[in-house]
């Protein structure tokens, strides 16, 4: 396992060049320029040039990217080009936290509602629970957080006035900031943003933990072990549950990964400080090393959440080996 999980450590290394290749050659082949104008007023031309001096813009876009790609190297993601007195590695420090918080309390909700309601849908399989949780799944999926999120500001903060409208809440550091402080003032702020994004994942892995489950209970050793006596708790838990989880294991890496690339949407709904309010308005503001500094974050999150669902595969069925 040391052997596969180091290799595929190996091979990420040219995945993620990629990513920062064509991320860095895309935001800045978009029209336009960091300097263009200073409010509703353009820039003078002289200004301009003097600004693209000082941050290198002026260079060949390949010199430009291996000056960045050395950087990076040295833990140096650029500087931002409005706010002077940060730069990049700062507003990751400030915002990676956050998303990360929303991202891992949305999939906490997502399993957490999703499995349950996959194994009674499945346990009541053709029942009217069964098509209820079906119902309520397929409902979920089709709504998305940039529906979601508006109506249950509406009615849960501007009507029943049960949360606050936006933003993430006093939140003191603990842990590196990456785990929430258990404050009933967090949990106001997060409850709706978290919400909203979970709730399309639960409804997923609620589909799949039913399909999974309905699939193992219909198999040979299944049958045999009711047949020996066991009782249905036992044969549910101990030999039916943990294989059936294995199609749930193996969207978890991307699944995680969509949840925080879906908190684009959510955080500027919600107005949060995180990564991807910050990426949506670096857009417009034409930030080139933010855009790929954020971007990068992305990559090697989703990388890590791969390599993690293969290394479940091992402890969910025996059978599977990598070396």
């Amino acid at each position: 396992m040391a052997r596969y999980i180091i290799r595929r450590l190996l091979i990420a290394i040219p995945v993620i060049f990629l990513v920062i290749l064509a991320t860095f050659v895309l935001v800045q082949s978009m029209p336009g320029g960091p300097f263009d104008a200073v409010g509703t007023r353009a820039m003078p031309e002289n200004m301009v040039r003097i600004l693209e001096r000082r941050y290198g813009l002026d260079k060949p876009l390949y010199e430009q990217f291996f000056r960045y790609l050395a950087n990076i190297l040295q833990g140096d993601f650029g500087p931002m080009f409005r706010e002077p007195a940060q730069t990049v590695s700062d507003v990751i420090a400030q915002t990676f936290p956050v998303t990360v918080q929303l991202g891992l309390m949305s999939t906490l909700l997502a399993f957490g509602i999703g499995i349950p309601i996959g194994i009674i849908a499945a346990l009541n399989h053709n029942t009217m629970v069964d098509y209820i949780a079906t119902f309520l799944a397929v409902v979920s999926i089709s709504i998305p957080a940039l529906v979601l999120g508006p109506v249950l500001i509406y009615f849960f903060a501007l009507k029943l006035q049960w949360f606050p409208i936006a933003f993430w809440g006093e939140n003191p550091p603990f842990f590196l900031g990456f785990i929430p402080s258990f404050s009933k003032a967090f949990f106001a702020h997060a409850a709706l943003p978290v919400f909203s994004l979970g709730t399309g994942a639960a409804a997923g892995i609620a589909r799949l933990t039913r399909a999974g489950l309905l699939e193992v209970l219909s198999s040979d050793y299944i049958r045999t072990a009711r047949a020996k006596g066991l009782r249905e708790r036992a044969v549910i838990v101990i030999h039916a549950l943990k294989n059936s989880l294995i199609p749930v294991a193996t969207i978890l890496g991307p699944l995680l990964a969509n949840l925080l690339t879906g908190a684009f949407i959510t955080e500027t709904i919600f107005a949060i400080n995180g990564m991807g309010r910050r990426f949506v308005n670096s857009i417009g503001q034409r930030e080139y090393f933010l855009q790929t500094g954020l971007v990068l974050i992305y990559g090697i999150m989703l990388v890590m959440g791969n390599l993690m669902v293969d290394v479940m595969y091992a402890w969910l069925d025996p059978r599977i080996r990598y070396d």
